[in-house]
């Protein structure tokens, strides 16, 4: 009987202690905050010092770990983009194209990163937009959450603030609203992660996702964003430039013209309507850096500042009428080169830069290694700890973007190769032509570049899965 005692007592004991040890290593772990930011493109002070628009929050967020100068998203459209980086799998490989395609359906047991946090001991919260928004909500996934604020449905002025009926609708607005930043769109996102930082303890490693909606259109900022960008220059553009396009880029774009033409018309009958509308592009990335910024202070006022590592990124980039285009929806720079930073406590050095090339296959991998989780051996990328570690490491991938099925684009330090889905072809040399507007792909000397690049195209393509449709 005496034995029997020692030995319940004995296992008591250990049981204790593993709890204590268990304990012990969730409270060692570093929590993560997650930025994602929609329609951010590149023409900002972060990744350009010569661009009118200025990011100070992501410089200053820059400065604390690695920014990658040449990040890519893998689709130029929210739902594709967003459902491959948080599942790791690009859309080739799950059918998941386009903005309507429900992504949960292709993967029903496929874990997002977040579900892989929340395995692992995590606390997982967020609010704003992280999935896509569109359908009332009904792409985003509550198992990848232990709470969550959903993104405030959008409000708008009595009227339409360009006075335009030639171009688009109120979702395609802009001017200086509302009066009241507190009813501006991402205030209460940011406030929920500020809460959320203030009130967390140190017994469980926390993840937190933070989306931010701005830029996104409608074009709304309260008037004090639109001041410092007035007298804001145009971006560059050549008048010809769709003269050598290949009947792939016309056919995808056909369906996406009407954005520039509908500006074109809004301009000529209401001069500087264009500029204005560049203004408020201009306003909304400040407003949406300024929210950014809000969530940074309160993790510098809390205990575990030293303790996190900070992710920031945008879903695709945004034309703003560079090649004659409008929106995102293409393979072109414009549509897909994003901020890209991650500042990782014991890992990134302050202020470090990577010239290598990156898609966002890379973030779910990163993520799991950087936190000590189990890895996952069936992600579409590899993880950038070797470049966080070392940026000018050996990195032998370019970044591969998709949009729509059989369109791709690669990217190295130097060329873009765009092929479309009947054959036809774009490529553009970025030491000699960062504007993309000397399609080369035709140009036989430049064969060699575009038989290296293929190599990357993907072998086999997922077929397009059904469209969501959600009953009214």
């Amino acid at each position: 009987m005496n034995h029997l005692i020692v030995s319940f007592i004995a296992s008591c004991l250990a049981l204790v202690f593993a709890l204590k040890v268990q304990a012990a290593e969730q409270a060692s772990r570093l929590n993560v905050l997650l930025f994602v930011v929609d329609d951010l493109n590149d023409w900002i002070s972060l990744l350009d010092d010569k661009a009118p628009i200025q990011t100070p929050n992501l410089e200053r967020l820059a400065s604390r770990g690695m920014l990658f100068t040449r990040a890519y998203c893998m689709s130029p459209a929210c739902n594709p983009s967003r459902a491959s980086t948080w599942t790791g799998l690009r859309p080739t490989s799950t059918g998941v194209y386009g903005n309507k395609s429900d992504w949960r359906s292709a993967m029903p047991h496929r874990p997002t990163v977040m579900q892989r946090f929340r395995e692992n001991g995590y606390q997982v919260k967020g609010a704003g937009k992280i999935f896509h928004h569109h359908l009332n909500g009904a792409f985003h996934d509550d198992t990848s959450y232990d709470d969550f604020r959903h993104m405030r449905p959008q409000l708008y002025p009595l009227e339409k603030l360009n006075h335009s009926p030639e171009y688009g609708s109120r979702n395609t607005d802009w001017g200086s609203w509302p009066k009241n930043e507190r009813d501006a769109i991402d205030v209460q996102t940011a406030d929920y992660c500020i809460e959320t930082i203030q009130n967390s303890k140190d017994d469980q490693p926390l993840l937190l996702t933070c989306g931010i909606f701005k830029p996104h259109s409608p074009f709304f900022a309260p008037e004090k964003y639109h001041k410092p960008y007035q007298d804001i220059a145009l971006p560059n553009r050549q008048p010809e430039d769709w003269n050598d396009l290949p009947a792939g880029a016309r056919a995808l774009f056909k369906s996406k013209a009407w954005f520039w033409k509908g500006m074109q018309e809004t301009d000529l009958m209401h001069p500087g309507a264009y500029q204005a509308f560049i203004e408020s592009y201009a306003a909304c990335v400040h407003f949406a850096d300024t929210q950014i910024g809000r969530v940074l202070d309160a993790l510098d006022q809390s205990p575990f500042r030293d303790q996190t590592i900070i992710v920031l990124w945008s879903d695709h980039g945004f034309h703003l009428g560079e090649k004659n285009h409008i929106e995102k929806f293409m393979l072109w720079e414009k549509s897909t080169h994003i901020p890209f930073i991650i500042a990782a406590p014991g890992i990134t050095k302050p202020g470090d830069r990577c010239g290598h090339p990156v898609d966002m296959s890379v973030l779910y991998p990163t993520l799991l290694e950087l936190c000590r989780l189990p890895p996952d051996e069936t992600c579409d990328g590899e993880s950038v700890v070797p470049l966080l570690k070392n940026p000018k490491g050996v990195w032998e991938r370019p970044a591969l973007m998709t949009y729509l099925q059989g369109n791709h684009a690669v990217k190295d330090t130097r060329f873009r190769y765009i092929r479309y889905a009947d054959g036809t072809e774009e490529l553009y040399d970025h030491e000699q032509d960062p504007n993309e507007w000397t399609n080369l792909a035709n140009n036989h000397e430049w064969d060699h570049v575009k038989s290296r690049l293929s190599q990357w195209f993907p072998k086999n393509e997922a077929r397009p899965i059904h469209d969501l449709k959600v009953k009214k």
